[in-house]
């Protein structure tokens, strides 16, 4: 028996070294799919940030899209004929005036973190903004996308006020007026609203978590309110209301307003910063407002003076759009449908009984449409957001909170009526201020003889459109001698033109 003893040994070692083999390789599965599962994370948040960034930059694009042509288009078409260069040209200057300021500051005064008011120079000259994500704004796409999708709002926006003293307003004047309120009240309330610790911040710190997703207060109240400081503060155009100042081309501002029916989907769900489920309901939201407004400022319109107009359909619909923005990422596809034809109705009395009773002349409606459909929209976001199609709020386990009135949050009116006032409030006086300071300096108004001439002869010495009589026939050379005694009537009406 003991001659077996010496044998287990072996058979020890040989059990060792398979346990050892199969630990081993159990490790090195272990440590590969491991390594598998971080590399396969990677590229999945690689992918993630490519498709958020391709949508981002394509939103970009869509919103630049509804400055120019889209609305430069838009209020071209609604002018008379000899300022459509002028008003078309206003649009255009600003989308290169505009960005050279953000560049130089204006990103920085907006987005770098400061005070609640104001932000700072951190950015200045675009220091420091890269490839690399600002986690606080969009942690899945570059920084300098960021910037360049918030760069298309700031042209919009003073782009926007133009149409209010459409027809009268020098382009020196226009184009240093804009250039301080882009300083003055736009770069600052963006912060207000949208800058990391800003005053109505809902989302990063904010004292008052006053809601706009896409633009209401910054872009839609702000410009409207302006407007109609301007619009007062320049007067009514030589003979407004009795002479008759029509739209000149109807089937421009309707391209133009499809044009931004359809930016305007880069405006709202591009302001999602992502290429997920939020900016699908921002994208819905947008189109179910703008079809409900249509439909209520025709029926409004067909009631009232008994004829459906093409000038109320594109009204409405861009009234729709401008009343959903702030709601966008916040409400149901029902509830937008909701603002959309409240917003379609309120802009539709504005434009057509408030304006008339009080006599001032906003050119192109900005206030009535911009500054009205901005309003209410603010105040029906308090009303319609819900937790189930944004948890902007939550407590301290990270449990979604209510978010507006439907939710519960009956309060967020009240946050929502603060936003509105300050941002009225910033508008009115900055824009004033600015108008005194920029008449005193180098006047406002063309002369009368240059407003009677129109604005693109004395403003920029171009004609729109080619002089009527270039479709004459042109006068036939013939000798004297065989000219005929009887008057040829070509000729005597290309003579009098």
């Amino acid at each position: 028996m003991n001659c077996l003893r010496p044998a287990r040994f072996p058979a020890a070692a040989v059990l060792w070294v398979i346990v050892s083999s199969v630990t081993a390789f159990a490790q090195a599965q272990a440590q590969t799919a491991g390594e598998r599962l971080s590399k396969l994370e990677a590229a999945a948040a690689n992918a993630q940030s490519a498709a958020d960034n391709a949508w981002v930059l394509v939103c970009a694009a869509l919103v630049l899209l509804m400055t120019g042509p889209g609305l430069a288009i838009f209020y071209g078409g609604l002018v008379r004929k000899k300022n459509v260069l002028a008003t078309m040209m206003q649009s255009f200057v600003l989308m290169a005036v505009v960005t050279v300021l953000w560049a130089l500051y204006g990103y920085s005064i907006a987005f770098a973190e400061g005070t609640p008011f104001f932000g700072s120079f951190r950015y200045a000259l675009l220091h420091g903004v890269g490839t690399q994500p600002n986690a606080d704004y969009a942690p899945t796409i570059p920084q300098q996308t960021f910037m360049v999708f918030q760069l298309m709002f700031a042209i919009i926006t003073p782009a926007l006020i133009t149409g209010a003293f459409a027809e009268r307003m020098k382009f020196s004047a226009m184009l240093v007026f804009t250039m301080l309120w882009s300083t003055v009240v736009y770069f600052p309330l963006a912060h207000i609203v949208w800058g990391k610790g800003g005053f109505l911040n809902a989302a990063l710190g904010g004292v008052v978590p006053a809601l706009d997703f896409a633009g209401g207060t910054v872009v839609h109240i702000a410009s409207g309110f302006s407007a109609l400081v301007c619009a007062v503060y320049m007067g009514k155009r030589i003979g407004y209301p009795k002479t008759m100042m029509a739209p000149h081309n109807l089937v421009l501002s309707v391209i133009g307003a499809c044009m931004l029916w359809v930016g305007w989907f880069g405006f709202n769900a591009g302001s999602a910063l992502s290429a997920g489920g939020l900016a699908t309901s921002a994208f819905i939201a947008t189109h179910f407002a703008a079809a409900a407004a249509t439909l209520g400022w025709l029926a409004a319109e067909w009631l009232r003076t008994g004829k459906p107009t093409v000038l109320g359909a594109i009204s409405g619909a861009v009234c729709g759009l401008v009343g959903i923005t702030p709601a966008s990422g916040f409400v149901s596809p029902i509830a937008s449908l909701i603002i959309g034809l409240v917003v379609g109705v309120g802009c539709f009395l504005m434009v057509t009984e408030v304006k008339k009773r009080f006599g001032y002349d906003d050119s192109l409606d900005v206030f009535g449409v911009h500054g009205t459909g901005g309003t209410l929209g603010a105040l029906l976001t308090g009303v319609f957001a819900t937790s189930a199609i944004n948890p902007i709020f939550k407590d301290t386990l990270g449990n979604p909170l209510p978010v507006g009135l439907v939710d519960g949050n009956g309060g967020q009116i009240i946050n929502q009526l603060i936003g509105v006032g300050i941002t009225i409030t910033l508008a009115v006086i900055g824009s004033y201020s600015l108008l005194k300071v920029v008449d005193l300096a180098i006047g406002l108004r063309v002369s009368d003889e240059e407003e009677l001439c129109g604005l693109d002869l004395s403003q920029h010495g171009e004609d729109g459109y080619a002089p009527d009589f270039d479709l004459i026939p042109p006068r036939p050379v013939v000798e004297k001698s065989t000219q005929s005694a009887m008057p040829n009537p070509v000729n005597a009406l290309a003579s009098e033109l």
